[in-house]
């Protein structure tokens, strides 16, 4: 299978713990069968994988969450970067485009697109796998995936199909209703649309190059910010008359908020944390190194990390949004691609940073303009670069690092340096990157 992941989402419907460059995909709060933790994205990785070993998986996604993917999935998927944030039907025209002109998959290849944040059993990927097998029979232009509906919801979209077999023909689409409604759909047999879609690779550039001028992948990217900033639904989906939709009846739940994330979580409490015996239906996540007590909670979450502190009923965890939004603090741990990034401390003119590099990774070449660092190696070992010169590290060295100077360290075993930042402008952008040369 050639399947595409759709990695966005804003960071603020699982705060504290999902920020602008760690998205509740990224959250690892479910286990392997090793019991291990996981994160969701790779929970879907690992099914995917196991329902078909041969499948090739590329992620599309913003900038802001690559490193991300790579400290979780390594190289094991393509990524396609969208440079502006657009909707479903820019990000989907991009991946696509990125496998015909850069990895060079046939245009007679089916594409199946998913979203990476359902919380489902390995069925459901044998269900995308039929989709696939669908689209080589050539019954229609586009097939979906619905989700069986196991309650009338107001939270989803509907296809309502031409009758109730596994696999129908589509006879309209509905949008989000009202309970009442939503009712009445069931009575027609109505699936909940679960965006996700499968076509040959053909339909899709040639459908685009009706809405979209361009030549190849490296054009539209050029481009991007002027794209339609739609979704996949309203540019394609809702207008096609070949369209077929393969029902799945499995588990499949959204975890978008903390009320539902609550039910699949792997264990009610995950950190340091203690829950008397008059705690029911709670769970407590504490990313921060003190503990946390909870008594006589009922039906609440707590989630504490760098970012702030959660507590809440769980019914109102999913209206947190607006308030979220109110709150502005910087990122305070962030995933590299080489490891962790934890803020310890900030303020005027100064940040302490604990950096964690795992075992032969490093990090880039690089530069700032407008701040000094102070290394202190608390644990492990490894290597320094700076300006060109090599130094070994080990456990109680300090270097001093001056603004403009070139500096990367590279682990030998894993690697933990507290880091202090001082200068008058401490932000991300104030960073150069480089060659080294080997």
């Amino acid at each position: 299978m050639n399947i595409i992941l759709l990695s966005g989402g804003s960071g603020k419907r699982l705060w504290p713990l999902s920020n602008d460059v760690r998205s509740k995909q990224f959250i690892k709060l479910f286990k392997d069968s090793d019991g291990n933790y996981e994160s969701m994205v790779q929970r879907v990785y690992r099914q995917i994988t196991e329902v078909d070993p041969s499948a090739k998986v590329t992620i599309a996604t913003s900038k802001s969450q690559v490193s991300a993917i790579h400290n979780q999935l390594g190289d094991k998927v393509s990524i396609c970067v969208e440079p502006s944030r657009r909707d479903t039907f820019s990000a989907i025209l991009l991946a696509a485009a990125y496998l015909h002109d850069e990895l060079g998959t046939s245009v007679d290849d089916v594409v199946i697109v998913c979203p990476v944040d359902p919380y489902v059993e390995n069925s459901y990927y044998e269900c995308v796998a039929k989709l696939e097998a669908s689209v080589k029979q050539g019954t229609a232009n586009l097939t979906l995936m619905g989700i069986e509906p196991t309650y009338p919801s107001e939270k989803y979209g509907y296809i309502i199909p031409e009758n109730n077999r596994d696999i129908s023909s589509v006879k309209e689409f509905k949008e989000k209703p009202n309970i009442k409604t939503a009712k009445e759909y069931l009575k027609k047999n109505a699936l909940w649309n679960a965006g996700v879609f499968a076509f040959k690779l053909s339909y899709l550039l040639d459908k685009a190059h009706d809405i979209v001028e361009f030549s190849d992948y490296r054009d539209l990217y050029v481009i991007y910010e002027t794209l339609p900033n739609i979704s996949f639904d309203y540019a394609l989906v809702e207008k096609e008359t070949s369209i077929q939709v393969v029902r799945y009846s499995g588990s499949w739940k959204d975890v978008g908020t903390w009320n539902m994330m609550a039910e699949v979580m792997a264990d009610d409490i995950k950190g340091k944390a203690i829950m008397d015996e008059t705690c029911e239906n709670t769970q407590i996540i504490n990313e921060l190194n003190i503990p946390i007590l909870a008594m006589g909670c009922k039906d609440m979450v707590i989630a504490a990390s760098g970012d702030g502190i959660l507590v809440s009923d769980k019914e109102r965890s999913g209206y947190m949004k607006p308030f979220v939004e109110e709150i502005s603090t910087g990122v305070m741990f962030a995933e590299k691609s080489w490891g962790t990034y934890t803020v310890i401390d900030a303020q005027q003119g100064a940040m302490t940073v604990k950096v964690s590099i795992r075992a032969g990774e490093h990090m880039s070449y690089h530069s700032h303009d407008y701040r000094e660092e102070v290394w202190t190696v608390v644990s492990g070992k490894g290597k320094a670069t700076i300006d060109g010169m090599e130094q070994v590290l080990c456990v109680g060295d300090v270097i001093a690092i001056a603004a403009g100077c070139k500096h990367m360290v590279e682990a030998d075993t894993d690697l933990d340096i507290i880091e202090v930042q001082i200068g008058e402008s401490i932000i991300a952008d104030d960073k150069k990157k480089y060659e080294i040369e080997r």
